[in-house]
């Protein structure tokens, strides 16, 4: 089987020649474009999100020896949540090559960060059924590689350092209000504002509210704890 041009583009962002085309076709067509003699990629992103975890769990282990297990968790959780598979997509532009039906196409399938994330699990486990675990490796690690050396401040929680901040002075828990909400229903984009009893508050903004909530509390943290 021959690749079309924009799959070889691909290939070629992704680092990985595949030797059975098949299974990367298979990795990037969503269910919405599925049939009885083309199948979806899900049973690919069950098994790329494990492969996912077992490097990324070597991974953290290996950056730090010494972390105990409750410093590992949350550096392990930033690294293979649906948002950080979904930036990476991004980062190597799969949402152009997803295959997806009429429905997906009208409502920005290419952007959402639900199908681009089980896409690259997805393309994870196509490369690890083509070439083996240690080539699925080096890929993982080759494109996650920034995130991985960052990783301890990606893992921050800010939602929940806030809370505590608020709780140990007696405050009630932070208040998040949503202030506006612009772009198509497909691509939205929220401003939050999260607010303390004692009158601090800052705003932030991004694509899913938890994102905005996050970078929201992050930004006032970083205000509060500041010098």
């Amino acid at each position: 089987m021959k690749l079309s041009k924009d799959l070889s583009a691909f290939c070629a962002r992704l680092g990985h020649e595949f030797g059975d085309p098949a299974l990367l076709i298979r990795a990037l067509t969503h269910s919405s474009l599925s049939s009885e003699t083309r199948p979806d990629n899900q049973r690919l992103e069950f098994l790329g999100d494990r492969v996912l975890g077992l490097v990324m769990a070597e991974a953290v282990l290996a950056q730090d020896p010494y972390a105990p297990e409750g410093t590992l968790a949350p550096r392990f959780n930033a690294l293979v949540r649906k948002e950080t598979c979904a930036d990476v997509a991004r980062a190597i532009d799969l949402g152009a090559v997803l295959k997806l039906g009429k429905s997906e196409m009208m409502t920005g399938g290419r952007r959402k960060n639900a199908l681009l994330g089980d896409a690259m699990e997805a393309v994870i486990a196509a490369v690890y059924e083509d070439a083996g675990f240690d080539a699925a490796r080096k890929l993982v690690l080759r494109l996650w590689a920034d995130r991985i050396a960052t990783v301890d401040t990606d893992a921050r929680d800010a939602k929940t350092a806030l809370q505590e901040w608020a709780q140990a002075r007696g405050q009630m828990p932070p208040d998040y209000v949503e202030i506006a909400r612009s772009g198509p229903d497909h691509a939205p984009v929220f401003v939050i504002e999260v607010r303390l009893a004692n009158g601090e508050s800052a705003r932030a903004e991004a694509r899913a509210k938890r994102a905005a909530e996050q970078a929201a509390a992050r930004a006032l943290l970083e205000r509060i704890d500041g010098p």
